[in-house]
């Protein structure tokens, strides 16, 4: 196993708070987790970004939303707008649903289009982009072709899942995911990654993120590991 610090741990997590029924004081109190043990982001409803970023202002803790989330059927006109919001609002990270009628299809023009709107407008404002591919409805010809699609446009990483699909990140997946992108394009497994031996595991397949609503006692067992 690869050797490790806290910070490469907690670095890698997106912390989740887009569970439907959180409000605003959840959304508070998770931000508050956030800064608390340094994580890379968070990952917030769209709504609350404006309010993430002024409390989580001044620490290294990036914020993040939603675009198309969760079924990416939205119009690429639309994803475009939702990014330029949240970019407006104070986004740092893009999590975006590729539209999956439209990948399971075969419209790869329509699917590339889609994905290089929401990644231009991000890398004008300095953002970064997570493509979503919903692994759980795709075979390998389809996660494949997405990850060529996203590495020709440039995004920056591409994600298994959105954690409200029929499955999450499986090492097949990953796997496929590390081995088919370019080498600039990172991985975020997402869905179902919940321990922190689950975070080592899909590590050392070589992913860079993981999005975790189980964040504190992720980082609470690697300070335990750690002796600290």
């Amino acid at each position: 196993m690869t050797p490790f610090t806290y910070a490469d741990i907690a670095k890698m997590i997106d912390h989740s708070l887009l569970q439907p029924t959180l409000n605003d004081a959840d959304l508070e109190k998770g931000c508050q987790v956030a800064r608390e043990y340094d994580v890379a982001s968070v990952c917030i409803k769209p709504y609350a970004v404006r309010q993430a970023a002024k409390w989580l202002a001044g620490s290294t803790v990036a914020v993040g939303t939603t675009i198309g989330f969760p079924r990416g059927g939205h119009a690429p006109a639309v994803k475009v707008f939702e990014a330029k919001q949240a970019l407006d609002d104070g986004a740092r990270e893009l999590d975006m649903v590729v539209n999956i009628g439209k990948v399971l299809g075969k419209d790869w023009k329509y699917v590339a289009d889609d994905v290089r709107g929401v990644v231009d407008a991000a890398h004008r404002a300095g953002a970064l982009v997570k493509v979503i591919f919903e692994n759980c409805f795709l075979q390998t010809e389809h996660k494949e072709q997405l990850c060529r699609i996203c590495s020709e446009i440039g995004a920056d990483y591409v994600k298994t899942s959105t954690g409200y699909g029929d499955a999450g990140a499986s090492d097949d997946d990953l796997r496929l995911m590390r081995r088919c992108v370019a080498p600039h394009v990172k991985v975020k497994a997402a869905g179902g990654v919940r321990t922190f031996d689950r975070v080592l595991a899909v590590r050392d397949i070589g992913v860079s993120r993981v999005g975790a609503t189980a964040s504190k006692a992720i980082l609470d067992e690697c300070r335990a590991r750690l002796g600290k």
